[in-house]
């Protein structure tokens, strides 16, 4: 009636938001490498051609190329079982069309995970985590292109033999229901060849979206049935941005449209990825919306064989759907929604709904029926120094508490729940603006928007609560 023994306390980082040397060592250019630095009111842009007057937030980051030892030591020093990361895939092909891999790129991986296993942590990979190499789009239009499954699978086939006895937990995409959205045009599907601007401009092409998402499941069956066939102690999961959503009224007509909201946000992927097919009410919608998926003889049988052996998500907020126009509207991880008048929100507007997770957890159990884990949640906040030159997140303490207390009843409910690595366990770019103000981390790190910071790290009051969560197995919250 808790957690395991075994739970896989940690946290969570992404290659492209903390690991900066953007174009040493035979990197090549990524996507979000020319992605501009924005804010909350101000979008970020595409600027390709590299024009001085615009910051680009991930071509530093927070250094975690050249300080990830230091920062692993940190890790362990919190009590991490696992950490969960990506790797950058233009590290190893800087175009995603060499015929041979990039040595100095996998030799810095052998090395984090190195550090990693010598402290007692497990390394998680997203082996996509919104990293594509710019020249795919430039070529392709990313991921519409079915020539890009097959960069993605040479990719798959060198990352798998290097880091075989290193890598046990593997993720195929991040939040690959993104794709889903109109958000996800730069993220994850990348169909914006030729585009130049700021991101508020962008024309979304559902069309184009939802037939690179097509590719991604093909991609993520393949992966997953190779990594059976070869690496039968390797364990593949999916990652969902779970959102969760609750109708604004008990009006049918609410409950009718959170459930068809639900069905194509929350669960469409993962039921391609855990069940193996595309599901019924996919494709009323489908119909109705004007979109042809385009296949080839033998994918359909392909997602059939190359289902996952867990289930991970993102979960910051919920929302609610109401079919009132007045309804007041509000922001969040992803996509927006109607206001719950019941939830409380974070500095960016992002509702706070700790019980929700719990629901959440129970509704994907019961869906699936494998084992889950969270491997992003956590507040962004502006976190400032104290008179006595410390951080007293006592806001993101109080946030996690109560979140790791509905995953304890979630576990009472019966949910075979994994483990839980936070996001940004340490401070790092923001994906949705570019910021560092924006700060999800147990660990301060001395950066700033407009890219000065000496880059020091120093640890806030979280570091230390979190530390006791863990040594605790969470019975000290």
């Amino acid at each position: 009636m808790t957690f395991k023994a075994d739970f896989l306390w940690g946290g969570a980082i992404a290659a492209n938001q903390c690991e900066g040397a953007w174009n040493i060592d035979g990197k090549g250019v990524s996507v979000p490498d020319v992605i501009t630095s924005g804010s909350h009111t101000d979008s970020r842009r595409i600027e390709p051609d590299f024009f001085g007057q615009y910051l680009y937030p991930s071509h530093e980051a927070i250094d975690f190329y050249h300080r990830y030892e230091s920062d692993i030591e940190l890790f362990a020093e919190m009590g991490f079982k696992l950490l969960r990361t990506s790797i950058n895939w233009t590290r190893i092909f800087p175009t995603g069309e060499e015929d041979a891999p990039n040595e100095k790129g996998l030799e810095f991986y052998d090395n984090l995970f190195d550090c990693c296993r010598k402290h007692g942590i497990e390394p998680m990979v997203t082996i996509s985590h919104y990293e594509l190499p710019y020249a795919l789009v430039e070529k392709y239009n990313g991921w519409t292109d079915r020539h890009v499954i097959d960069c993605f699978m040479k990719f798959c086939k060198v990352i798998f033999k290097r880091y075989q006895g290193k890598v046990k937990y593997w993720l195929t995409f991040n939040e690959i229901n993104a794709g889903t959205l109109y958000t996800g045009t730069t993220s994850t599907t990348n169909n914006f060849r030729g585009f130049q601007g700021s991101l508020s401009d962008l024309e979304d092409k559902q069309q184009e979206r939802y037939q690179a998402v097509h590719h991604q499941f093909v991609a993520s069956a393949r992966a997953v049935r190779y990594a059976h066939e070869h690496y039968p102690e390797f364990k593949m999961g999916c990652m969902i941005g779970f959102l969760g959503y609750y109708p604004y009224t008990c009006n049918p007509d609410d409950v009718l449209a959170t459930t068809k909201q639900k069905q194509m946000v929350d669960w469409f992927c993962s039921d391609v990825q855990v069940r193996g097919k595309y599901p019924g009410y996919s494709k009323r919608y489908f119909k109705e919306h004007g979109i042809e998926i385009r296949m080839e003889d033998g994918d359909l049988e392909e997602l059939a064989l190359g289902t996952v052996d867990f289930y991970t998500f993102s979960y910051y907020m919920t929302f609610c759907v109401s079919t009132d126009p007045t309804v007041e509207n509000t922001t969040g991880n992803l996509l927006g929604g109607a206001k719950n008048p019941y939830l409380e929100a974070s500095d960016w507007g992002w509702q706070i709904d700790p019980k929700g997770l719990r629901w959440c957890l129970n509704e994907i159990y019961d869906r699936y029926q494998i084992p889950l884990m969270i491997v992003e949640n956590g507040l962004g906040a502006y976190d400032e120094k104290s008179e006595d030159g410390k951080i007293h997140d006592d806001y993101r303490i109080d946030y996690m508490r109560k979140h790791i207390e509905q995953m304890k009843e979630a576990v009472k409910d019966g949910v075979d729940l994994m483990g839980y690595t936070p996001w940004g366990c340490i401070d790092l770019v923001s994906l949705s603006t570019g910021e560092m103000a924006k700060r999800y981390g147990l660990i301060y790190v001395n950066k700033f928007d407009d890219g000065t910071g000496d880059l020091s790290r120093e640890r806030k009051d979280s570091f230390y609560w979190y530390k006791r969560v863990i040594e605790t197995n969470g019975e000290c919250l």
